[in-house]
C-alpha cells in the first residue's frame, strides 16, 4: 500500500513525500537518507499519513496537496503539530 506523509521539519517547514513504508521512509529522512529538502531540514514528526491505493494514485494527491499553501495544508488535512 502506498502512502502520502507530510513531515514537520525543525524550521516549522512541512514536507510532502509518499512512500510504500512510511515508517522506513521517515527514518530514512532523519539519517539524512531521504529527500534533499530534509537534509537541510531536519524533519522532527510525522504528522500526516493518507493511504493510497496504488503508486500513481499516491503521486496524483503529493501533487495535488504540494500545490496548496501552508494554511489550505492545515485547514484540509486538519493537521495538528
Amino acid at each position: 500500500m502506498w502512502c502520502v506523509y507530510i513531515l514537520l521539519c525543525k524550521n516549522d517547514s512541512l514536507y510532502t513525500g509518499i512512500s510504500n513504508d512510511v515508517n522506513q521512509r521517515f527514518a530514512d529522512h532523519k539519517n539524512g537518507k531521504g529527500g534533499r529538502y530534509t537534509r537541510s531540514h531536519k524533519p522532527v514528526k510525522l504528522i500526516y499519513q493518507e493511504n493510497c491505493k496504488t503508486k500513481s494514485g499516491a503521486l496524483k494527491r503529493e501533487r495535488e496537496i504540494k500545490s496548496w499553501n501552508r494554511q489550505k495544508k492545515i485547514k484540509n488535512l486538519n493537521l495538528n503539530f
